[in-house]
């Protein structure tokens, strides 16, 4: 049996709320199993509010302030919880940013940007800063802090998610950093996958017509839910769970998998770009007008 966690109830605002939500169970000698009876929700589902890995809902919130008799409680803190885990984060962005935690896998194709989840500080800063909004310094780092943190799902205790990531080949002669700045992004990208902890491929440049040309999209699949689709905009974001719609995604990206580099071939490239960039040897402008 594996030996139960302590929850620091420091670390955030999700977790002391989790912390005194097991703190309270255990007060009333309830298990996970006792409390979620009667709801719609699974032991595993509580469990993870409890170690702060997941928003509680109003209704289950409601249905722990009966059973626990805890006269509102927990129906009080779930927004702020939930407030505190989407901070950092466009509205449109909390549906995924839930799942991501949860999923199997996630297979993504990022056409004009390096996706969050591999991105650099600074790679982070110079696209948010890009659309020249009027925020304070400290809410640009707030929301590089909070992509950032998306990454976590790469630590070594993490097992999953397996995340497969397919890139546009002129992503990598995009300098929208310095050449030691995206070095250091190419170097990241790189080091993720030879630990095994991203599978990386590249749809070169000259690849012709393909799949999905008209955006980027995200698919997640989950072991204990239907899987889902994400395509985002500047400055919206759309999820899609119709199993029709997720089914004609999943098909466009396994083509556009499939018209893609080898991993070996794909690696060499990056690597290959990073070391231009180190060494100054990058193509200027005009040779390279013919990348897409």
């Amino acid at each position: 049996m594996a030996a139960r966690k302590d929850i620091d109830g420091s670390a955030s605002v999700p977790q002391f709320y989790g912390k005194e939500l097991r703190f309270k169970r255990e007060e009333a000698g309830l298990t996970l199993e006792r409390l979620v009876e009667g709801s719609f929700y699974g032991v595993t589902y509580l469990s993870e509010i409890e170690r702060g890995k997941r928003t509680m809902p109003l209704d289950l919130a409601q249905h722990v302030d009966r059973v626990l008799r805890t006269d509102g409680f927990f129906q009080r803190g779930c927004e702020d919880v939930r407030k505190a885990r989407l901070k950092g984060h466009a509205p449109y962005f909390e549906r995924v940013l839930e799942a991501e935690k949860r999923a199997e896998t996630i297979e993504q194709w990022s056409p004009s940007v390096f996706p969050g989840l591999l991105q650099t500080g600074p790679y982070a800063k110079a696209v948010i800063c890009a659309e020249q909004t009027r925020e304070l310094p400290e809410e640009i780092d707030e929301k590089v802090t909070a992509r950032l943190a998306r990454a976590k799902l790469f630590e070594e205790d993490h097992k999953k998610p397996e995340y497969w990531v397919v890139l546009h080949e002129s992503l990598l002669r995009l300098p929208i950093l310095p050449p030691q700045g995206m070095a250091e992004q190419l170097d990241h990208i790189t080091a993720l996958i030879k630990r095994g902890r991203v599978v990386t491929q590249i749809l070169p440049w000259n690849a012709g017509p393909h799949p999905l040309m008209l955006g980027n999209a995200m698919v997640l699949d989950f072991a204990d839910a239907p899987p889902l689709v994400y395509m985002e905009g500047q400055h919206h974001g759309h999820t899609i769970d119709d199993p029709a719609l997720v089914k004609q995604y999943r098909r466009s990206y396994d083509l556009l998998r499939a018209a893609a580099l080898p991993q070996v071939a794909s690696l060499a490239l990056i690597e290959e770009a990073a070391e231009d960039y180190r060494n100054g040897s990058q193509p200027d402008r005009l040779e390279r007008r013919n990348l897409a």
